[in-house]
């Protein structure tokens, strides 16, 4: 069992947090220097705590008799993006008889990649059984799932110096997607290549299974293609004949492997001078954002033409994905690579398998590598002798230094955070 001073470090934080207002907030602090500074009635400074104690006071007690009792109705987006804000305009009900002032909306539990914007709107009064709409707008600066909690109603009324009120509610759950900056043309080696299977893999778009003739049955063929018609007139089995089915599938691989850093190990960068720790998450996730940012874009890119792409990305799980010729959305896509989250421990081990089956149907294998070694080589090298064409796109951070061009690897191209996210590039 927790001791009683458990509970007791929420309540104040609350206290602080919501209770008090920023403006109440430094009037408590002039309270605890005057009173610090009182070492007998006599000295005048005691004047100035009495005073300040009793306006925090009656603060209190006023916003307590004229604490708002209200509903709240309205439900943000499922959906939000990186950098663009989402609001909603909430439903505030008067449940009593008399007037409540100073109505404003705070949320307390937030996730610190959320910003609320516009705090500081304000109902001057909102009479009783009236009811009004406000609004609430939140901006996202980070892709992945979050819960929002709760948005509270409060009044600051007299001096807003004291919240008062217990009105709350839910905002649920938010998945943030990916920003992206589209490209103009995004040149890839594109060809076709023999699908089994193949208008299952798709929709009612594009090719599909023509029929071309009709030529003699061979042992094994599936009976559904006899021709029936022919074989009563020329008295032998007789098949139909169709188009075999040829389509570009296109590969993405997305690299999440961010090593684990040394705590005690520090290095400067160049362009600032600043200590930061190699390998730590904090310096890794720029580079994984900027990558995920990357296969966003080629994925819109690609939504546009008649192209299958299959998305593979390993970080804590592993995700195979396949969207085009509206088997999926650009949205479903976006909304995998909105959970991608980083792996400490490099995931070739389980991308590789899951690409190698594939491989023999696949067209064109576009890599997004977050760094250059001996296994990504060794990947890229698998995917030419498969026969696929390849394009290698290696993200780094602007202050590390390039690795050495792959002379032998076609299609290398080393792009930095700073390009990605400021969305300068026209071909890709």
């Amino acid at each position: 069992m927790r001791p009683p001073h458990w509970r007791l470090f929420p309540y104040l934080f609350f206290l602080w947090r919501f209770k008090l207002t920023p403006g109440g907030r430094y009037l408590f602090y002039g309270m605890i220097l005057a009173g610090c500074g009182s070492v007998s009635v006599l000295v005048p400074v005691y004047q100035v705590f009495c005073g300040l104690a009793g306006l925090l006071l009656v603060c209190g007690l006023v916003g307590l008799r004229y604490r708002p009792n209200v509903t709240v109705h309205g439900q943000l987006p499922a959906k939000a993006s990186v950098g663009v804000p989402v609001s909603v305009e909430l439903t505030i009900t008067n449940r009593s008889r008399r007037p409540v002032f100073d109505l404003m909306l705070i949320c307390l539990k937030l996730p610190p990649t959320f910003k609320q914007l516009h705090a500081n709107q304000v109902i001057p009064r909102l009479g009783g059984g009236q009811s009004t709409s406000m609004s609430l707008a939140l901006q996202p600066s980070r892709r992945g799932l979050y819960d929002l909690g709760d948005v509270h109603v409060h009044s600051t009324f007299p001096f807003n110096i004291v919240r008062s009120g217990s009105s709350r509610h839910e905002l649920g759950t938010t998945l943030v997607l990916p920003a992206f900056h589209p490209v103009a043309r995004l040149d890839i080696p594109a060809g076709t290549r023999y699908q089994p299977g193949g208008i299952a893999l798709t929709s009612n778009i594009g090719e599909s299974p023509e029929y071309i003739g009709n030529r003699e049955y061979v042992p094994g063929e599936p009976a559904r293609r006899l021709d029936f018609r022919s074989w009563a007139r020329l008295g032998k089995p007789i098949v139909r004949e169709y188009q075999e089915e040829y389509y570009c599938r296109i590969a993405l691989i997305l690299d999440t492997f961010i090593p684990r850093g040394h705590p005690w190990r520090l290095a400067r960068r160049p362009r600032d001078g600043v200590l930061y720790f190699p390998g730590f998450e904090s310096e890794g996730q720029p580079r994984l954002d900027a990558a995920v940012s990357l296969a966003a874009t080629i994925a819109d890119a690609l939504a546009g033409g008649e192209y299958i792409v299959d998305l593979f990305a390993a970080g804590p799980e592993l995700y195979i994905f396949r969207s085009g010729r509206h088997t999926a959305h650009l949205e479903n896509v976006l909304e995998i690579l909105s959970c991608v989250d980083a792996c400490h421990s490099d995931p070739l081990e389980s991308i590789t398998p899951a690409i190698a089956d594939e491989l023999g149907n696949i067209s064109t294998v576009i890599c997004l590598f977050l760094g250059w070694d001996e296994p990504r080589r060794h990947l890229a090298q698998t995917i030419l002798e498969s026969g696929c064409s390849l394009k290698m796109l290696m993200i780094r951070d602007p202050w590390a230094d390039a690795p050495s061009a792959e002379s032998r690897m076609p299609a290398f191209i080393q792009l930095t955070t700073d390009q990605i996210s400021e969305g300068g590039i026209d071909v890709l």
